[in-house]
C-alpha cells in the first residue's frame, strides 16, 4: 500500500504546513438555496419551518466525507424569512425576497462577507451554499488570497460534463470550487426538519473509554508501519510541532469510524498526545488511564 504522508518538499516547507484539523472553516448559507437543495428531489416538496440545530454537524460531516477534516466554526445564514430560532455559532443575515430584487441584496451581503473573510484572513476554508453564478468574481478574489472555497451541491455535480450542457451557469460556478461537497437531498431534508439533530443533546461518553479506543487505534496503526517509516515519522515529530497532515487525517477518520461520530476538540488534542507517546515509546509515562481528558496537560502543547 502506498504511503504518501511524506512529500519530497524540504523539511522547512513541511514545518510550515498547517494540519487540516486545525484549520478554520466558516459556512455562508443561502437559506433559499439550501431548502431547494433539500426538497428538489422530493416528490412531495412542501415548505416547512427550518430547524438549524443539526446543520453545523451535518456540514462538518459532509466536508469530512470529501476528505476535508475541519469543523464548521460559524454559519452565516442568509434568509428572506424572519428567523425566530436562535442557534449558537449561527448568525442570521436578513435579505430581501428574491421575488422583489432578483437576489441582489443576498448577492451583495454574501459577496461582502466573503471578501471580508478573505481580506482579514479570518478562516482557511469557506463552505458556500449558493447557486448564484454572480458570486464567481468574489470567489476568485478570495481564492487568490489563499482561501479555499468549497461549494455545496447535489449529485448533479458528479457529472460535470453533463452539467455544463444542461446548466452552464451552475456548471461554471461549481468548476470554480476548490472542492464540490455533494450531499443527499433526503439526508439534508431530515436535518432541516429536525430529524437526527443529535449534537444538541449528545450522549456523554466516558473519557477513559474514548482514551482506550484511541490507544488501540493508534497502536494498531503504528504497529502496521515499517520500521523505516516509524523512524522517519519520529524525526518529523522532533522537527515539527504537529504531526504530519496525512497521518493526522488518517487517525481522525479511523476514530470517526470507531466512535461513529466526529471527535470533539478536546478529543482531537488527546489523540495527538497519545500518538506522540506511542511514537516515542513513552505511553505509560505520558498517558495513563487515570488521567482525565479535560485535565491532562501535554508535554508539548498541540493546537486545537
Amino acid at each position: 500500500m502506498k504511503r504518501d504522508y511524506f512529500s519530497h518538499a524540504s523539511k522547512e516547507a513541511r514545518s510550515k504546513q498547517h494540519e487540516s484539523s486545525d484549520e478554520r472553516c466558516i459556512a455562508l448559507v443561502d437559506a433559499r438555496y439550501l431548502s431547494w437543495l433539500a426538497q428538489h428531489a422530493q416528490s412531495k416538496a412542501k415548505k416547512e419551518s427550518v430547524n438549524r440545530l443539526g446543520l453545523s454537524y451535518f456540514l462538518g460531516d459532509a466536508l469530512a466525507q470529501a476528505g476535508i477534516d475541519v469543523e464548521v466554526k460559524r454559519i452565516y445564514w442568509y434568509s428572506e424569512e424572519q428567523e425566530t430560532l436562535d442557534v449558537e455559532g449561527q448568525i442570521v443575515r436578513k435579505v430581501l425576497s428574491h421575488d422583489l430584487d432578483g437576489g441582489v441584496s443576498l448577492l451583495q451581503s454574501m459577496a461582502q462577507d466573503l471578501t471580508r473573510l478573505a481580506q482579514h484572513n479570518a478562516c482557511d476554508h469557506v463552505l458556500l451554499a449558493s447557486d448564484d453564478e454572480r458570486l464567481l468574481t468574489s470567489i476568485d478574489n478570495a481564492q487568490l488570497t489563499g482561501m479555499a472555497v468549497h461549494i455545496l451541491a447535489d449529485d448533479a455535480a458528479r457529472n460535470m460534463p453533463k452539467l455544463h450542457q444542461t446548466d452552464p451557469g451552475w456548471g461554471r460556478l461549481l468548476s470554480q470550487a476548490d472542492r464540490r461537497i455533494v450531499v443527499q437531498p433526503k439526508a439534508l431534508a431530515e436535518i432541516l426538519q429536525g430529524v437526527g439533530a443529535k449534537e444538541v443533546n449528545p450522549v456523554v461518553e466516558d473519557p477513559e473509554v474514548v482514551r482506550e479506543s484511541m490507544t488501540e487505534v493508534i497502536v494498531s496503526w503504528w504497529d502496521d508501519e515499517p520500521e523505516d517509516k516509524r523512524e522517519e515519522l519520529r524525526d518529523e515529530l522532533h522537527i515539527n510541532r504537529g504531526i504530519p497532515q496525512e497521518v493526522d487525517r488518517q487517525l481522525l477518520l479511523r476514530m470517526r469510524h470507531r466512535l461513529t461520530r466526529a471527535l470533539t476538540l478536546q478529543e482531537k488534542k488527546m489523540l495527538r498526545e497519545i500518538f506522540r507517546a506511542v511514537a516515542f515509546g513513552t505511553l505509560s509515562t505520558e498517558v495513563t488511564p487515570s488521567q482525565d481528558a479535560d485535565s491532562s496537560t501535554p508535554l508539548i502543547e498541540e493546537p486545537i
